[in-house]
């Protein structure tokens, strides 16, 4: 859910400055329409669930960060946490999370989030960051990872991942999820008129909204699949996988530009999965 402002949408430059700015004001007023229409789904207080994109895909049965049982006395990383509902699963299961995110008002939502709440023998540490600039001290964590986070949402995304590969340890673990790429060449329309490209693939110029005022108030930026695989080698790590999870048959409701119908014949989220090298 958006902020009620009027938008105007195109394609045009935007540099880490005004990316981050940008975003959080976008975050700051979305988030409480946001986590209203989609926070049960994502795993409300009292029901912590680690999502990893809008087909549901369940870190409790997926085990993209590895068994669960592994993740128990890890310090991990969650990268632009939202209300922290992954990083709170996450210590249910032991791990000790440190979760960070652009926006103060996402932040709030996971502080409104009861502490004691599952969390097991693990515990969450909250953060206002930038993904580009880490105040986190190097090898810290055994695992990082971002589920729909802050990597679409970086102009520098080698300058990002470096710094999630300066922060883990050696043999560290990194999953993150995003749009898939393909996507970008269909216009965000959970309907028929989502199925037609209607723009380039390869065009990496960033999606830009604008208010009335000519502001920006939006900017993702779009990468190919080449581009996030380079990006993650380029940064120090290794690609182990990449899972591409289908549409459930159980799920009728669209999210977004998410639905049955599109869901059925292209795919709609791209994980990744790395390690850091060393030990």
């Amino acid at each position: 859910m958006q902020p009620d402002h009027p938008a105007r949408v195109g394609r045009r430059p935007a540099g880490s400055s005004e990316t981050s700015a940008t975003n959080r004001r976008w975050w700051d007023a979305a988030a409480d329409g946001y986590q209203a229409e989609h926070g049960a789904f994502l795993g409300g207080p009292e029901n912590a669930r680690f999502i990893w994109g809008p087909e549901g895909l369940d870190e409790a049965a997926a085990h993209i960060l590895g068994p669960t049982a592994s993740l128990s006395g890890c310090d991990v990383l969650e990268i632009g946490c939202g209300a922290a509902q992954c990083g709170r699963w996450l210590a249910s299961v032991g791990a000790s999370v440190v979760a960070f995110d652009l926006s103060r008002r996402q932040l709030r939502h996971a502080q409104m989030s009861p502490r004691e709440a599952g969390l097991g023998r693990g515990g969450i540490a909250l953060l206002q960051a930038d993904a580009e600039h880490l105040p986190l001290a190097d090898e810290s964590f055994d695992v990082a990872f971002s589920a729909y986070g802050a990597f679409p949402f970086v102009t520098d995304a080698v300058g990002a991942l470096s710094e999630v590969a300066r922060v883990l340890r050696p043999r560290g673990r990194l999953a993150f999820s995003v749009t898939h790429p393909i996507r970008w060449a269909f216009p965000d329309d959970p309907g028929v008129g989502g199925l037609t490209v209607r723009s380039s693939y390869f065009d990496r110029t960033p999606y830009v909204e604008t208010d009335a005022d000519g502001r920006a108030s939006y900017v993702e930026h779009h990468r190919t699949m080449g581009d996030w695989v380079g990006a993650i080698s380029t940064a120090g790590f290794v690609l182990t996988d990449l899972v591409e999870p289908e549409w459930p048959d159980a799920f009728a409701q669209p999210w977004g530009g998410w639905s049955p119908l599109r869901g059925a014949l292209i795919p709609g989220t791209a994980i990744f999965r790395a390690n850091k090298p060393g030990g």
